[in-house]
């Protein structure tokens, strides 16, 4: 079992950066694809990015291709999401996801694929 803990979100102007951090309790990090998902005000949570055990692969949504880029670090159970050139359509709640099946060849974009979920962090984009 793991327990996930963002952090780094915060209010930001149009054009702004920030970097999300994934903080991951537990020793087996690297057995776990991890994901970030986010979820604006009336709307359903969607997916944003992923990367693999390794950090060798990794996937993006279409609406944040080029701007945000998620990497992780093993030997401190985090994983990173940094945001640039950000938008008034990028506020929302982003939340951290981790999926424990080893056995599954890709990193997933469904939701229902990942088995832990940490709390969330807002990220504000004022235009």
């Amino acid at each position: 079992q793991v327990q996930l803990a963002e952090s780094g979100g915060g209010l930001v102007q149009a054009g702004g950066s920030l970097r999300l951090s994934c903080a991951a309790s537990g020793r087996t990090f690297s057995s776990y694809a991890m994901g970030w998902f986010r979820q604006a005000p009336g709307k359903e949570r969607e997916f944003v990015a992923t990367i693999s055990r390794s950090g060798g692969n990794t996937d993006y949504a279409d609406s944040v291709k080029g701007r945000f880029t998620i990497s992780r670090g093993n030997a401190k159970n985090t994983v990173y999401l940094q945001m640039n050139s950000l938008k008034p359509d990028d506020t929302a709640v982003y939340y951290c996801a981790a999926d424990s099946n080893i056995l599954r060849s890709s990193s997933p974009r469904l939701r229902r694929f990942y088995d832990y979920w940490g709390q969330g962090t807002q990220v504000t984009v004022s235009s």
